[in-house]
């Protein structure tokens, strides 16, 4: 009896009870509902291609590069292999540029060259890729590896693009690269020179001589032979390499002091047909 009863007060009070828990709960799944998540809140809304593209032209007409950035990421996530994309590309190329970005230049021109390689603004393309390492060429002193970038960026213009209005700009950017390199053999082999390394230095001013015959370091590379030559007992060497000097720099005051040097043991300038020389006098004859 007593067990009876005391299920039948439980069952009335659940009872009574049961109308407050069902509206709790119709409460608790509304507020579930309206908290859903969808897949449609992580895509875009859908902006029509040429309307993008000129949104990012606009942006940029009114000098703000950064939101032209966006709407042509946006273009290009949107309709990837729309004929605005491909415009997109070569803009998103120029903005990086103009913004000193010029890792993401060089990925987005060689994207673009890449896919495109027959395209009208390929050339453009490649000569921004060229231009990216060329902004970041450092002082003669340091490692050159991104200027070998530049003149390697620069060269496949020229081979490539043959026509294009870009390819004189390149060539002197090549120079200039070259120029550099060289530079910085140089810079290397004074070093070794100083330490009385002689051997390195010469690895060195060969490598000038011989890989950087058209960069404004070449005179002053004959001298350095005939200095480093001289030094270690090689006389033949020497005076090939003073002659060599002398025949394509009379005038040249690394030639006079070569001269000068030899002098001071009874030498003087000589050719020497069995040298390694002698192939580089027939081609700086040649050049100048």
């Amino acid at each position: 009896m007593i067990i009876r009863r005391l299920t039948s007060l439980a069952d009335t009070g659940f009872a009574r009870a049961l109308p407050l828990v069902a509206a709790v709960a119709l409460l608790a799944l509304a507020g579930c509902k309206s908290s859903e998540v969808s897949s449609s809140d992580f895509v875009d809304d859908i902006v029509p291609a040429e309307e993008l593209y000129n949104q990012a032209l606009s942006n940029i007409d009114a000098g703000n590069l950064g939101r032209a950035e966006k709407k042509l990421e946006q273009l290009d996530r949107q309709h990837p292999y729309s004929e605005y994309s491909r415009k997109a590309l070569i803009m998103q190329t120029f903005i990086a540029y103009r913004r000193q970005k010029y890792d993401e230049t060089a990925q987005f021109g060689k994207r673009y060259v890449s896919l495109y390689p027959g395209d009208k603004d390929a050339a453009y393309a490649q000569y921004l890729v060229g231009m990216s390492y060329h902004r970041q060429i450092p002082d003669v002193t340091r490692d050159q590896t991104v200027t070998a970038r530049a003149f390697n960026a620069m060269n496949s213009l020229v081979e490539r693009y043959p026509e294009s209005e870009y390819v004189e700009d390149a060539k002197t950017k090549m120079r200039f690269a070259r120029d550099q390199i060289a530079g910085k053999e140089m810079v290397t082999g004074r070093y070794y020179m100083e330490r009385r390394e002689f051997q390195a230095a010469i690895n060195r001013f060969r490598y000038v001589v011989e890989k950087f015959q058209d960069t404004r370091h070449v005179e002053e590379a004959l001298a350095r032979l005939t200095e480093a030559y001289y030094s270690i007992g090689l006389a033949n060497e020497a005076q090939a390499a003073a002659a060599v000097l002398g025949h394509n720099f009379p005038d040249s005051q690394w030639y006079a002091d070569s001269v000068k040097l030899l002098n001071t043991g009874g030498l003087e300038p000589r050719e020497d047909p069995k040298s390694w020389l002698a192939a580089i006098s027939r081609n700086l004859a040649r050049r100048t």
